[in-house]
């Protein structure tokens, strides 16, 4: 195809030849270029299209920076609204049973059996476990016979007693009439007391051992565990058939516990901790119904921290109430303390105040009108988080104010947003490629 040329775009086109042969022979000249000659192309028409291709590329570049960082920004205008504001020290807990029982053996024995599992419903005093009995019940059948036993030998010593009494007052009425000896009347009085001795011994046995049947007895109650209170059985640590051994503690079989009032247990930052107060309004969100708020009283702050890779942090405890079941054991709860909040204020962005007499809490803002006509006022502000401020006055509601700057693409995808089109739709946002 044949392509025409003003001569005004020729003579152009030449002077820029000739200013590019010039540079050329400037750079070949030089130190430098002494050094690349040898790897050159040696004819001239060669070296003529390696410079205009190093241009070009040169050209390219310079094109693509300018594009790459010269996009321009344009002021980021809000509209002033109402909306709550709340300043809240937040931190992570971890949600567990207010009231709970770590279930134990107070008896060594294989575990023979077991009535409940896990999130079982359970009434005080309902029947939990077994241990494997036959021990104690052995020693409760031998402190039984024994105890008969002695109660035999004390039947035997009564009676020896009774006979004691006869012959002493047989000797005592014929030492009366001095028809007996001294020394038969002193065997007799001796006898009676060696009798009644006898007996009191039998009876202080009867009394050890009955003392041992009634331990025995207990122990044998051991091996039988019953709820201790009303709850729900959220965790078995043993396994039927397991060996327990209670000789050195108490093994924990399962833990009851009562779900409908939870506590949640809260590491606040050393940082934060001044700004709790006990009985201040406390809440918290779940992973899995973020939308949903459990509110509380700040209970009690723990006075010995935890180091945590060097960070101190300080245990709060609130309570919940759980009748609905919705929250479980070691849930990961997202913690807010309310320090201070506001509900349904006119408000505006932090970014949007500049500082002026930040103790008087008394800021700068720059308001927008409707022909776009830009003045600073003066703001004074209430309540504030890191996101927004509450407006004592200054401003109302409806107003427009800068809050900072966007750039050209992310205003432009801004405006794509509000188009309500997707990439490539018809939102009213310009295509900008695929991704």
């Amino acid at each position: 195809m044949d392509v025409e040329s003003k001569p005004g775009e020729l003579k152009q086109g030449q002077g820029g030849l000739a200013g590019a042969r010039a540079a050329y022979r400037k750079v070949a000249d030089s130190a430098i270029g002494q050094r690349v000659k040898r790897f050159a192309p040696k004819s001239r028409r060669m070296r003529i299209v390696a410079l205009a291709v190093a241009a070009a590329v040169a050209t390219g570049l310079i094109v693509w920076w300018w594009q790459g960082s010269g996009s321009s920004s344009e002021a980021l205008i809000v509209t002033v609204e109402r909306g709550d504001v709340e300043d809240a020290v937040t931190a992570l807990g971890n949600i567990q049973p207010r009231d709970y029982v770590d279930v134990g053996a107070q008896v060594s024995g294989q575990l023979e059996k077991l009535h409940v599992d896990f999130g079982s419903q359970v009434k005080k005093g309902a029947l939990l476990a077994e241990i494997d009995a036959q021990l104690q019940s052995a020693k409760v059948q031998a402190s039984k016979a024994q105890l008969k036993n002695l109660r035999a030998q004390l039947s035997d010593r009564q009676a020896s007693l009774e006979l004691a009494r006869g012959q002493y007052s047989r000797q005592k009425m014929l030492k009366a009439a001095n028809a007996t000896s001294e020394d038969a009347y002193q065997s007799s009085l001796s006898s009676l007391r060696s009798a009644e001795a006898g007996v009191n011994a039998v009876r202080a046995q009867i009394e050890q051992t009955t003392s041992t049947l009634e331990g025995d007895q207990v122990t044998l109650g051991y091996t039988k565990i019953y709820a201790p209170m009303d709850g729900t059985v959220v965790s078995i640590t043993a396994k039927q058939g397991q060996t327990l051994n209670a000789n050195q503690q108490a093994p924990i079989i399962l833990r009851v516990a009562d779900l409908s009032t939870m506590t949640v247990w809260t590491q606040v930052s050393e940082a934060d901790v001044p700004k709790l107060k006990v009985g201040m309004d406390a809440y918290f969100t779940i992973l899995g119904t973020p939308e949903k708020r459990w509110r509380g009283k700040l209970k009690q702050i723990l006075p010995t921290p935890e180091i945590v890779n060097n960070v101190v942090l300080y245990t709060a405890l609130f309570d919940v109430d759980n009748k609905g079941g919705e929250l479980m054991t070691q849930m990961t709860a997202q913690v807010f303390f309310v320090i201070s909040g506001k509900q349904n204020v006119v408000n505006v962005p932090v970014a949007a105040l500049q500082r002026f007499k930040p103790r008087e809490k008394l800021f700068k803002v720059t308001v927008v009108s409707e022909s776009g006509r830009r003045e600073e006022r003066e703001v004074r502000v209430g309540v504030t988080n890191r996101v927004s401020a509450e407006v004592v006055s200054g401003l109302s509601e409806g107003d427009r104010v800068v809050a900072g700057t966007r750039s050209e693409s992310s205003a432009s995808q801004q405006r794509d947003r509000q188009g309500g089109g997707r990439r490539g739709g018809q939102g009213g946002g310009r295509f900008r490629g695929f991704p």
